[in-house]
């Protein structure tokens, strides 16, 4: 397997490129520096084959992926700046990259008859409502200018490419680039009060087990709509940065303690600051990567007398039932390393899972590893 890679400077692009390395497969990535402009961080990705290339210039894109050879094209590469993206001046630039820049892609996969798969999002619906939208949903109605040119994505991918997959994600977090934990963490160094939405429901995603699952599907050809967030329930904003609060004291940084940084709740209405509408419903239904046989097995994350909880064997996803009890154990187990002064929670440990008590009765929300940044 070789894969084409776009955006592989930002969270997502980064961890496809890794794992492809580790499981032996080829890749070849892609941006528009004239090269590797991600975090330095002595992965593969950083010196993997890459190639330059302005996603919005047909003819570019047509000559670097025909003279790549690959089975495929992985396209996260986006304009993802969502207030910015309603800024009269930017709004063609953010369809270019977003419409444009993907249509240019997808013409080039059904030429070479080659698998294109497309990083979409929630913001393509409305938000509204409490029900966890479908992947094969049609009921579109995008909130803003962001929301509208993803959609116009997955339209040009749909009405181009046989062999698709359009994957919707949320609440995205990762190692390279900017991040809602980075951003909770570097404001509360100079504001000793902070207002954070709690009418906003998802659930946060990380890039390196959203890499993984990728890969898993790349090889199939199970073809289609899919959803994908980490596993577990779903929470708030406020919820999360509480919890991104309380991680980081448990680890020796007291200057977020309770005491030093107040975390208000607040209405979306009353938080009253973005350019761009919000979705209030970011649920996402899942439950087609386990019918299509994506990852196996699946329990409801609502029941509340088991929790749900992942265990990696090979590349394959298992879903497995522990009592709460069991499950606190777990956690209390668990070592974190210091990597260095500016990450914690250092690769090495799999299944880490973020929850706090009060957190555990309503989400168990699990993920491989996780980087907070001071």
């Amino acid at each position: 397997m070789k894969l084409f890679v776009t955006g592989v400077a930002g969270q997502l692009g980064h961890d496809v490129m890794n794992e492809l390395n580790k499981r032996g497969y080829e890749g070849v990535g892609s941006d528009l520096a004239p090269e590797y402009s991600g975090i330095q961080d002595g992965t593969a990705v950083t010196t993997m084959p890459y190639v330059s290339v302005d996603i919005t210039n047909a003819s570019a894109v047509e000559k670097a992926i025909t003279e790549a050879g690959v089975d495929g094209v992985v396209h996260c590469a986006a304009w993802t700046a969502v207030d910015a993206a309603e800024d009269e001046d930017k709004q063609e630039i953010v369809r270019k990259v977003n419409v444009l820049g993907t249509e240019n892609i997808a013409k080039v996969c059904k030429k070479l008859g080659i698998k294109m798969m497309y990083l979409s999002t929630d913001y393509v619906f409305d938000g509204q409502g409490t029900t966890p939208w479908e992947p094969d949903c049609k009921a579109y109605k995008p909130l803003n200018v962001y929301g509208q040119t993803k959609l116009d994505g997955e339209l040009a991918v749909y009405n181009n490419v046989d062999k698709f997959f359009i994957i919707r994600i949320a609440w995205v977090f990762g190692k390279n680039g900017k991040n809602f934990i980075k951003t909770m963490l570097n404001v509360a160094k100079t504001h000793d009060t902070l207002k954070v939405v709690n009418d906003q429901i998802g659930t946060p995603t990380y890039t390196y087990d959203l890499a993984r699952l990728m890969i898993d599907m790349i090889l199939t050809d199970k073809y289609g709509y899919y959803h994908a967030t980490n596993e577990g329930g779903y929470i708030s904003w406020y919820d999360f940065t509480k919890e991104i609060f309380r991680k980081a004291v448990e680890l020796g940084h007291t200057e977020y303690a309770e005491d030093k940084v107040t975390v208000l709740p607040v209405t979306t209405a009353e938080y009253g600051v973005s350019k761009a509408a919000r979705p209030f419903n970011s649920r996402l239904n899942k439950k087609k990567l386990v019918e299509n046989g994506i990852v196996d097995g699946w329990d409801d994350p609502s029941n509340l007398a088991g929790c749900s909880g992942k265990i990696f064997k090979g590349n394959r996803i298992l879903i497995h039932k522990t009592k709460r009890s069991q499950f606190q154990n777990q956690l209390t187990a668990f070592s974190l390393y210091v990597k260095n002064p500016g990450a914690l929670f250092a690769p090495g440990f799999h299944s880490f899972y973020l929850l706090s008590s009060a957190f555990l009765s309503r989400a168990c929300l699990k993920m491989d590893f996780i980087y907070l940044f001071f």
